[in-house]
């Protein structure tokens, strides 16, 4: 569970309803209209639907849930086990290696293809092209919320209009005058928030669990090449601790 999503998305949601019932005086009914959710919410799924394909766009739910829910190693965790398993392929050849326990996908996978007697190449290719698919299919991901984000605002905008082109059109009336000014700020209002409180952020943070995914991903790879070409496992756990933070090199070093 990601804890800054949850309480960051709760608390930005917790403080605009607050607001809406300070300023309604406990009747915070008065900011829900059927029409401006029809316009926004609606009319902004609709948009962006026809931007990608129907497997594109639901799939950036399971994505989503990235933001919430996810569990990925630390690199200090992936530079321990990759040293654990160049000393076993150093001891006892890329055949030791097949009764590792090795909980990264990815990482299973690199292991495999050495097993499997596959040519350096081969394996540098191969894996590099999964991480180029796998940050593509996330990327797709973080398009559409980013697409949400621009379009929920414009449809209220749009929402707006409409409700001012319905008062100014009813300007005789007084009783209309009120309903069509309530679309036309509400419309305004929900597309601010879909945008800013919802879409956007669940981009950037799907933008941030891709570059963290991506940079493990490389390191693996860093890994997986280095005991294909037998070095030492200090060789290699050296290579690997450049990916580290510089303030967590050298004292993992010194250990």
């Amino acid at each position: 569970m990601d804890i800054a999503t949850l309480v960051g998305m709760l608390g930005a949601i917790g403080f605009i309803i607050m607001a809406m019932i300070l300023g309604s005086n406990g009747a915070p009914a008065m900011f829900m209209d059927t029409v401006s959710v029809l316009i926004v919410l609606v009319g902004s799924i609709f948009v962006v639907l026809s931007k990608f394909t129907l497997s594109q766009f639901f799939g950036c739910g399971k994505a989503a849930a990235k933001a919430f829910m996810f569990k990925i190693e630390s690199p200090e965790e992936l530079i321990e086990k990759a040293v654990q398993l160049a000393d076993s392929a150093r001891k006892g050849g890329f055949l030791a290696l097949e009764e590792a326990e090795i909980p990264n996908a990815f990482m299973q996978k690199g292991v495999n293809m050495l097993v499997d007697g596959h040519d350096g190449d081969v394996v540098r290719a191969t894996l590099m092209k999964d991480i180029s698919l796998t940050e593509k299919r996330h990327e797709t991901a973080i398009a559409i919320f980013k697409n949400l984000g621009d379009v929920a605002p414009a449809m209220g905008m749009i929402g707006t209009l409409i409700g001012l082109v319905a008062m100014l059109s009813n300007m005789d009336d007084p009783k209309a005058i009120g309903p069509a000014m309530a679309v036309a700020l509400l419309t305004t209002l929900y597309g601010a928030f879909i945008a800013n409180v919802i879409a956007i952020p669940l981009a950037d943070k799907l933008a941030v669990r891709n570059l963290q995914e991506k940079t493990n991903n490389q390191l693996i790879l860093d890994a997986i090449l280095g005991i294909q070409d037998g070095q030492n496992p200090k060789v290699i756990e050296g290579i690997l601790r450049n990916y580290l933070a510089q303030g967590k090199r050298e004292p993992a070093a010194a250990e």
